[in-house]
């Protein structure tokens, strides 16, 4: 009789989810999400380019899609793809809002137009993540065509996002759990 927590292939029990392993998954999730935020603070968006700005935005989004990749391959390697997907979404989510929030406040530094004045980086983020939400208060807008733009870029790539990025990272975890011989749960999850 073997174990659920066995592969069916015979091979060595996957470990368990104990409550000190829990608490290393948030404790490194939260620690990234901090230091993602000590940087976007601490760089100095104010002070940039135009050319700056359109560098910062691709290159963030290319590297956003090489993170992803990388966090698919963890979670297919990894003993507990579950918890594994989790702290990839805690890292990628937080890191692809960053990215808007700092173009939004470059773009807000370089022409008041953009937005109707200035974003400091708390505006930036809050701006990014209500995009993000779909929630739109209106009390930040983007007023200018290419504001509107970088806006609209971020609303296809939320749709990308939670479309596509959240379902690779499941399929990748329902075949490691499919390579461990395990189960998958009634509640037709992960």
């Amino acid at each position: 009789m073997t174990d659920r927590a066995t592969t069916a292939r015979g091979a060595r029990p996957a470990p368990g989810l104990s409550s000190g392993r829990i608490a290393w998954m948030v404790l490194r999730a939260v620690a990234s999400v901090a230091v993602l935020l000590a940087l976007y603070y601490a760089l100095p968006l104010d002070r940039t380019s135009t050319r700056s700005a359109i560098t910062i935005l691709v290159a963030g989004l290319a590297a956003f899609v090489v993170l992803v990749g990388l966090q698919i391959r963890t979670i297919i390697r990894s003993p507990i793809p579950v918890v594994r997907a989790v702290e990839a979404l805690a890292l990628s989510v937080p890191f692809f809002l960053l990215l808007f929030a700092a173009s939004y406040v470059v773009l807000a530094a370089l022409s008041p137009v953009n937005f109707g004045g200035r974003l400091t980086h708390t505006d930036g983020l809050y701006f990014a993540v209500t995009v993000f939400a779909t929630v739109g208060f209106g009390d930040i807008t983007a007023k200018s065509q290419t504001a509107r733009l970088v806006v609209t870029g971020q609303m296809v790539a939320n749709l990308i996002v939670l479309g596509l990025a959240i379902r690779l990272v499941v399929a990748a975890v329902r075949h490691r759990r499919r390579q461990q011989g395990l189960p998958r749960p009634p509640s037709g999850g992960p």
